[in-house]
């Protein structure tokens, strides 16, 4: 009988050790599956992340305008709406991340999907503003935070092998889903109408995300060279949330997630009068979203495939840089290139840091605990987006423009990029 391939154990510097096969018969095999593995994980990650869409701003934002209608409500109070609903979601985050840890992404995908399903379908009934505000806390908890955790998590602990390109690739692949969805939900409610749509997308929810969840293997499985696999999931625990609290990088990566998150929607959700300021037509300033699109892509794959070979806080200082210079070009934007140039920065920014964080955690904390630990960074960054808008309304009430608000809220990634190359990365995790 033929001899399994012999291993050797290669030390990590923060993960600890895998096994690796030594060249020999089978490797060849071994090989393919592994390729295999990999991929079959990342696209059901980044399908997973695309579905994240009926809770995403984006995904939202084509309801706006016919829910003003069909309740009879204004602007101000679907605005405290979506505010309440924001914060409720995201105080629910590192409950959800110590439960993953518990019992598994693939348990936890399965039910955020049955309840976003419920969520969606529940909100094709309201008819009043109280109504609504409990379909958004439900919508922001399970859509945008909570399936976007587990998705990204997943990968986190699944994935050995290049997980800083794989999590880049769920990004990207995530984002190119989200950001096509308000075309798709718009011509969907403008073809039907707002009940329709939303029971439409809960019947997506189910036939993608509940399959996807079923067919998942258990949550990081220990696969050793006995399997026929070199991809395994690294035996030790890592740093624990009250370890990682106590270190700087934590908040200063944290602190990028909220940085990003709140100025990100801040711009985007008053981007055509903020552009309209600075000369832009309606249809110029919502044509500005492209560029946006394209660069938080490339800018998310970029740093994803090479966020395994440098110190991931390069990566979260670049992105707190770009985003500083961003807020400071928008008193020079005009119609043209400048304003071209300020949509490429603004993606440029997002897909930085959407390339970078969730590998810098895994890098710096192990895989133990991972879902608890992005379950607080993620409830900061969630948190942070409903405070973005508030800003630049207050700002733009205060002084009639939205230049001083940019050029002030400039000092705020600025902060967080020099804390980012000063802070010292976490040694190991203490025993």
């Amino acid at each position: 009988m033929k001899e399994p391939a012999p291993t050797q154990e290669i030390p990590l510097p923060v993960t600890g050790t895998v096994s690796v096969p030594v060249e020999g018969s089978g490797s060849a095999n071994r090989t393919r599956r592994s390729r295999l593995w990999w991929i079959l994980m990342v696209s059901a990650g980044g399908i997973l992340t695309a579905m994240t869409f009926p809770g995403q701003t984006a995904g939202l934002s084509p309801f706006t305008d016919p829910l003003l209608g069909s309740l009879d409500i204004d602007r101000t109070a679907i605005s405290l709406s979506y505010l309440i609903a924001t914060l409720a979601g995201a105080a629910t985050m590192p409950l959800l991340g110590r439960l993953m840890d518990r019992y598994g992404s693939k348990r936890a995908i399965l039910w955020i999907g049955v309840l976003l399903s419920l969520v969606l379908l529940g909100a094709s009934f309201i008819t009043e503003i109280l109504g609504l505000t409990v379909s958004y806390v439900g919508l922001r908890m399970t859509g945008q935070g909570a399936l976007s955790l587990a998705a990204t998590t997943l990968i986190a602990r699944a994935i050995t092998h290049r997980p800083g390109l794989a999590l880049g690739i769920v990004g990207a692949v995530g984002s190119a889903g989200i950001s096509l969805a308000p075309v798709g939900v718009e011509r969907l409610i403008a073809w039907t109408d707002i009940a329709t749509a939303w029971r439409i997308e809960s019947a997506l929810v189910a036939l993608i995300v509940i399959p996807i969840a079923l067919a998942l293997p258990k949550d990081a499985p220990k696969l050793t060279t006995d399997t026929g696999t070199h991809i395994v999931v690294v035996p030790e625990a890592g740093h624990t949330v009250p370890q990682a609290l106590r270190t700087g990088m934590f908040w200063v990566i944290s602190g990028a997630g909220f940085t990003v998150g709140m100025l990100t929607t801040g711009l985007s959700f008053h981007l055509i009068s903020l552009l309209g300021e600075q000369g832009l037509t309606p249809l110029e300033a919502a044509a500005n979203f492209i560029p946006q699109t394209v660069t938080a892509l490339l800018a998310t794959l970029g740093l994803g495939a090479i966020i395994d070979r440098i110190d991931p806080r390069w990566g979260v200082a670049a992105s707190m840089i770009t985003m500083a210079v961003t807020l400071v070009m928008l008193p020079l934007v005009s119609p043209g290139i400048t304003s071209i140039l300020f949509g490429l920065a603004l993606g440029t920014a997002m897909g930085a840091l959407r390339g970078v964080e969730a590998a810098a955690f895994v890098r710096y904390y192990g895989r133990g605990h991972i879902g608890s630990i992005r379950g607080i960074a993620t409830s900061v960054t969630l948190a942070s987006t409903a405070l973005g808008p508030l800003y630049f309304a207050v700002g733009y009430s205060w002084s009639g423009s939205y230049v001083p608000a940019s050029l002030l809220a400039a000092a705020l990634p600025t902060l967080v990029a020099l804390s980012a190359i000063f802070v010292k990365p976490p040694g190991p995790a203490p025993s």
